[in-house]
C-alpha cells in the first residue's frame, strides 16, 4: 500500500463557455474501473443530448489503468488532454467527464485540446484534491491514572486519534502514519512505563488533516 497519494475529496462539476460551447467539467472519486464506468455512464445519461461527453480515468497504486475517450470528437483532442490532467496533477483512482454543448464556431484540434484541459481543471478544482494517508490503528489500554498523561503526550506529539472507550479500563484509538508506527509503539509503551496494553488494528487511509 502506498504511505500516500492525491485524490479528489467529492464529486464536483463545474462549468466554462469557450466561443459559445458548454464544456462541463465532472469528477469522481473512484476505487476500481466498474465504479469508474458507471460515473461515465451516468454522465452521459444526464447529459443525452450533449455533444459529446469525453472522459478519462487514472486507477490503482502505480496508475495500472488508464483509460481515455474521445466520444466522436477528433482522435487525440479530448479524452487524451482529459488524461494528461490527471498525470499532471499527479491524482490517481479518479475518473473525469467533460461534457460539450457544441455552441456553433468550430475551435479547431488546438482549441479542443484547451477547452478539454480547462474542463478537466475545473473538475479537479470542483472535487477538491487532497492527500490520502496510511494510517495505523494503535489501540492503546491504559489505566485511569494515565490519561491525562497519555493525552497530553499525544498532543504534544500531534499524534492523530479516533474514538476513546471508557470501560473498567479507557482505550485510546490512536492513528500514527504507517510508516511510524513501530516507532509510535515504542514510545508509547515507553511512556506508560510498560503498563499499557497496545495492539495493533487495521491499516486505513485518511484524509490528510483528518
Amino acid at each position: 500500500m502506498l504511505e500516500q497519494y492525491r485524490t479528489v475529496r467529492t464529486p464536483g462539476s463545474r462549468e466554462v463557455v469557450i466561443r459559445k460551447s458548454r464544456f462541463i467539467g465532472h469528477v469522481m472519486p473512484v476505487e476500481n474501473e466498474e465504479e469508474a464506468v458507471q460515473f461515465i455512464d451516468s454522465i452521459k445519461k444526464q447529459h443525452w443530448n450533449a455533444t459529446h461527453n469525453c472522459s478519462a480515468y487514472m486507477i490503482g497504486e502505480r496508475d495500472e489503468i488508464q483509460r481515455q475517450s474521445d466520444d466522436g470528437e477528433p482522435s487525440g483532442t479530448a479524452g487524451k488532454p482529459i488524461l494528461e490532467v490527471i498525470r499532471s496533477q499527479q491524482v490517481k483512482n479518479v475518473a473525469i467527464v467533460v461534457t460539450r454543448y457544441f455552441g456553433g464556431i468550430m475551435l479547431g484540434a488546438g482549441g479542443l485540446i484547451r477547452a478539454y484541459t480547462d474542463g478537466a481543471v475545473l473538475a479537479l478544482e470542483a472535487g477538491e484534491v487532497i492527500t490520502r494517508v496510511l494510517r495505523r490503528e494503535v489501540f492503546v489500554e491504559i489505566e485511569y491514572t494515565w490519561l491525562g498523561k497519555v493525552e497530553n503526550a499525544l498532543r504534544g506529539r500531534n499524534i492523530q486519534t479516533g474514538e476513546t472507550l471508557f470501560t473498567d479500563k479507557v482505550t485510546l484509538l490512536c492513528l500514527p502514519r504507517n510508516d511510524e508506527g513501530d516507532a509510535f509503539i515504542a514510545w508509547i509503551t515507553d511512556l506508560t512505563e510498560g503498563q499499557s496494553l497496545v495492539t495493533e488494528g487495521r491499516r486505513l487511509y485518511y484524509s490528510e488533516g483528518e
